[in-house]
């Protein structure tokens, strides 16, 4: 006879969470780390109620906001390569909607995270309840089927035995190489309170295994012959090289045949920035030595990468005419890109099984690579020394603002400090093993390009949705990931005003982060965009109704949560508080006032963006017949 336990829904769920392990390499452990949650109607007396009574081992925590808490989850597993989870929970209506960005974010990222958004009445007994959506074609649509488009794995549980195939279906999902990504299932708010007499050994120890892919004989043998056919061949170290943990295979095969590294933000920090054969970032954020080997190699080599516009430059970075592709990929999907040769398997264990294959093969890149390496270190140099002057300035990026609006806003935010200098002095100044966090406007430029890290797994860039607020939640995030570890989040004031509830959480928890704010006073990314396509600055600059330059006190806002602060305007002001803020035990704002149109620029790149066909201004005209003329060098498949 099947032995039964009568829980409810909701107590059914935290059960299992709990018995949930993960086997990769012969380790293994639990998958499910804990829970954020941010109670309301339809979670807090289900999910809310089974966590108070019995949470077992998992650690819950108290977000600010659905978006933040979410994007911690997200950042949590990212750091720990994929291998534990959060899952998220928030009340009916607006409470889950509010998690649908960070759903996405996740989605593009490829990384697993369990969201449990609240849902409506199985029964619709009360229907419309408070914050339902009401649709006259169909009374079964929520606000929760905005999730079907941004989760590897959906479902709504009407039913309490439904939760049983739901679950085992999304961690199948969640822990397949693959195909991973947010799963999401919805609990109508009556089911999750309903008890139902489940079987016990639902609730056993259930171990997922995650198997490395081994690839095929046939396309060890085809990637070789490719290999072997080519004379300037590089590799583009993508997210699923890390996640994969390669970074052994890859500086194995590196060294024996000299093939140069190239790197996705996803990617970086899998390889040190200082071995010898790592160009650095590539594409629209990357290095000027990158984007010039990749222009020479007759073979990339996609190891684990999306191939995203930002990587290609938009597919203008390569000579089609002399470049063939090769893509060692777990993901089918993913391999087929650009029409290349497929090694379908993991990407650790393809790079060993092929590297003894290659023995006795080199490229001709010879001194080419180290070349590279040190005309790209002088610039680095050159960017971290850059000053401004009253007088002559020379921004280097197109459609700059003129020499007194930048005078302007020297005044107004009171300082002479460039951006590429400030960035440059964290990354000599924090401690090696420090995490950094970023994700978008135009520090991830900064990111890409300028920061060096010689310790792996330890940059954090979120570019595969960019999504801006994304920076100080998964800075709470990583920190969970990597507790005895600094880790500093690099955002701008524009994406700090977008989201930075979770730096209240940080406190509350005594989880220390760092932020690095750069205040330029706007939008600044986006404004460089639409200026350096011909348009005029509108509506990207922070001014108020005067038209005068907004100058905010940011380190106030911290201060009042309780972090720690410093304000800097000279690089010696903010070298002198990052030192403080290292012998802080609570987390720290510095508060970097920084001139606009001092971040560094593109390197031999070009990024599509939809430049208007007609304008009355010429230099639109400009910009859009140098789009055309691109496009022209680009691939359209």
């Amino acid at each position: 006879m099947v032995k039964t336990i009568r829980l409810t829904t909701a107590q059914a769920l935290i059960k299992f969470l709990n018995q949930q392990y993960i086997h990769i390499d012969g380790n293994e452990f639990p998958f499910v780390e804990g829970v954020f949650t941010v109670f309301g109607h339809g979670n807090v007396l289900g999910i809310g109620q089974a966590l108070e009574e019995e949470p077992g081992h998992l650690k819950v925590f108290q977000g600010k906001n659905e978006q933040g808490m979410t994007h911690a989850a997200v950042a949590y597993s990212r750091q720990k390569l994929r291998q534990k989870i959060f899952a998220v929970t928030a009340s009916a209506g607006p409470g889950s909607a509010n998690m649908v960005t960070a759903a996405a974010t996740a989605f593009a990222n490829n990384i697993p995270v369990l969201l449990l958004p609240a849902d409506t009445f199985a029964t619709r007994q009360p229907d419309p309840v408070l914050q339902q959506l009401e649709h006259e074609t169909s009374a079964a649509i929520t606000t929760n089927d905005a999730f079907k488009s941004v989760s590897r794995y959906w479902d709504r549980i009407q039913r309490p035995e439904q939760l049983m195939s739901s679950l085992l279906r999304a961690f199948e999902v969640m822990t397949n190489p693959a195909t991973c990504g947010p799963a999401t299932i919805c609990i109508a708010q009556d089911t999750e309170a309903e008890a139902y007499d489940y079987d016990e050994d639902f609730f056993k120890k259930r171990v997922h295994y995650v198997d490395r892919q081994i690839p095929a004989q046939r396309a060890l043998e085809g990637a070789v012959e490719r290999i072997e056919a080519s004379k300037k061949p590089v590799i583009i170290v993508g997210g699923g090289a890390k996640y994969s943990e390669a970074r052994d295979a890859l500086l194995r095969l590196s060294s024996q045949c000299g093939i140069p590294l190239v790197e996705t933000p996803a990617g970086k920090a899998t390889v040190e920035a200082d071995f010898i054969n790592n160009l650095g970032g590539t594409g629209v954020l990357g290095t000027l030595a990158a984007n010039k080997i990749i222009r020479q190699a007759d073979l990339i080599i996609g190891v684990g990468t999306r191939y995203t516009d930002f990587t290609t430059s938009s597919k203008t970075a390569f000579d089609y005419e002399e470049t063939k592709f090769l893509n060692i990929n777990v993901n089918r999907m993913q391999a087929y890109k650009f029409d290349a040769f497929q090694l379908i398997g993991d990407a650790k264990e393809s790079l060993t099984l092929l590297t003894p294959m290659l023995i006795g093969y080199q490229t001709e890149l010879g001194e080419t690579i180290q070349h590279l390496k040190t005309e790209w270190s002088a610039e680095r140099k050159r960017l971290g020394e850059t000053t401004f002057s009253r007088t002559n300035f020379s921004p280097e990026i197109k459609g700059q603002f003129t020499q007194e609006t930048l005078n302007e806003y020297a005044d107004t935010l009171d300082t002479d400090l460039t951006q590429t200098s400030a960035f440059l002095a964290i990354n000599d100044t924090v401690e090696k093993d420090s995490i950094a966090i970023a994700s978008a406007g135009s520090l991830p430029g900064d990111m890409q390009r300028l920061w060096n890290s010689v310790v792996p797994n330890t940059y954090h860039l979120e570019y595969g949705y960019s999504c801006m607020g994304y920076e100080i939640g998964g800075a709470l995030g990583v920190k969970l990931a990597s507790p005895s570890q600094e880790v500093y989040a690099m955002v701008g004031d524009g994406s700090f005003l977008m989201l930075h509830s979770e730096l209240i959480t940080a406190l509350q928890y005594h989880q220390k982060i760092n932020i690095l704010l750069f205040d330029n006073s706007g939008f600044g990314c986006i404004n460089n965009l639409q200026m350096g396509n011909g348009s005029g600055s509108y509506k990207c600059e922070f001014r108020d109704y005067n038209n005068q330059i907004m100058s905010i006190d940011y380190a106030k806002v911290a201060e009042g949560y309780g972090a720690k602060v410093y304000r800097a305007n000279t690089k010696e002001a903010l070298i002198a508080a990052l030192e403080d803020a290292k012998k802080q035990d609570k987390s720290t704002l510095i508060d970097i006032k920084v001139l606009p149109k001092t971040m560094s620029d593109g390197y031999d790149s070009w990024w599509h963006v939809g430049v208007a066909e007609v304008s009355k201004s010429p230099a639109v005209h400009v910009a859009y017949e140098r789009s055309q003329e691109m496009l022209k060098n680009a691939k359209k498949y």
